[in-house]
């Protein structure tokens, strides 16, 4: 299906889903999810409320795409690389701090989506999330643990660490502005400079 846009033309379908996403997004980040209706959504994009329903019948619909596509993302970029082999522990663990962080730039306004809203999922959905989640969780324990066989790392517990790296990363959602002072690649590249040097001097 395609509709028209302002100017009287056709809209594919999936560049008119990837639309809704985007402003239904910035709409849940500026107004919050349980104040934005599905009509302010429609009128928004500029579509009939009935056309809104042809493509997302629900607002949990909605949400539930977002999560699925963030989730995704992130998994199978890392998945590729595994499969690649090409990189070594330290390159990994750079790779997927950058993934993370980036996120703030490829996808503005889903991130607080991804993380305030997780509770609003329907639960069967919300459970296959859960599970997803952890399974990224696991392919980063994963890194810091194969830097300990291989003498890159030195950490007393990969498992807090892997909590304490993902905790950096998403929190940047909270304060990191695309187009600011620094790229998403240069806060990456800093947080994983900073974690593997240390602050310390020793002095």
């Amino acid at each position: 299906m395609a509709d028209a846009r302002s100017d009287g033309t056709r809209m594919p379908g999936e560049q008119r889903k990837a639309q809704i996403m985007k402003v239904a997004a910035g709409l849940f980040d500026t107004r919050g999810y349980p104040e934005t209706s599905m009509e302010t959504i429609a009128q928004q994009v500029g579509i009939r409320k009935a056309s809104l329903y042809y493509y997302f019948p629900s607002k949990d619909a909605l949400l539930v795409q977002m999560h699925q596509e963030m989730i995704d993302l992130i998994i199978d970029a890392q998945q590729r690389r595994l499969d690649e082999g090409s990189l070594d522990p330290r390159g990994l663990l750079l790779a997927i701090m950058t993934d993370l962080v980036s996120l703030m730039e490829t996808h503005p306004g889903h991130l607080r989506v991804f993380f305030e809203h997780y509770r609003e999922l329907p639960e069967p959905v919300r459970a296959e999330i859960a599970d997803k989640r952890d399974r990224y969780e696991g392919m980063l324990l994963d890194v810091l643990e194969r830097g300990v066989a291989a003498g890159q790392f030195r950490i007393p517990d990969p498992r807090m660490t892997t909590m304490a790296i993902l905790g950096m990363c998403n929190w940047a959602y909270q304060w990191f502005r695309p187009g600011g002072g620094r790229s998403a690649a240069e806060v990456a590249r800093y947080f994983h400079d900073m974690l593997l040097g240390g602050i310390d001097t020793g002095a």
